[in-house]
């Protein structure tokens, strides 16, 4: 299967780099994986609401451009459903046994997803109702995706 990360903004710190690296080199024997980087919107601390709905709409295009037509893409979202280790390991699979061969994680911005990306979306997985640094959630979805593919292996790793 090929995975691919859309995310909204750049990774400063060597530390989360290394994560990235460690877990996108150990998921490498397992699926084709591919993080796409883009750029955040420069906003102010202090915005409106239609402030705010601006750079989403402005970070939503980004993101849908960078979706392929042919992928199923899952929204990192607060309001999606949350799943357990296994049951992330379970969808992953059935969904490649359905013939997906593209699928892609998609974690916003720090204002979240717009209307439009949560609409395209085939599915919206929360790991938390807790906020998280993009950075952080980003190696939390490697990590679990590593995790998932270990499960579905029958791989010591899970306990």
């Amino acid at each position: 299967m090929r995975i691919t990360v859309v995310c909204v903004g750049k990774l400063k710190e060597a530390y989360w780099r290394g994560a990235i690296d460690e877990y996108s080199k150990r998921l490498s024997r397992y699926i084709k994986l591919e993080i796409v980087e883009l750029p955040d919107e420069k906003a102010p601390d202090t915005m409106s609401p239609a402030q705010e709905g601006e750079v989403r709409q402005k970070e939503g295009f980004r993101i849908l451009k960078a979706i392929k037509e042919d992928a199923f893409a899952v929204a990192l979202a607060i309001e999606g459903k949350s799943l357990s280790s296994e049951d992330l390991a379970d969808f992953i699979e059935e969904k490649a046994v359905r013939g997906v061969s593209h699928m892609v994680f998609i974690i916003g911005g720090s204002l979240g997803l717009s209307k439009e990306v949560m609409k395209r979306a085939d599915f919206a997985l929360s790991f938390s109702p807790m906020t998280f640094p993009h950075q952080m959630m980003r190696v939390i979805l490697l990590e679990q995706i590593y995790r998932a593919e270990k499960i579905n292996r029958k791989e010591p790793y899970h306990k």
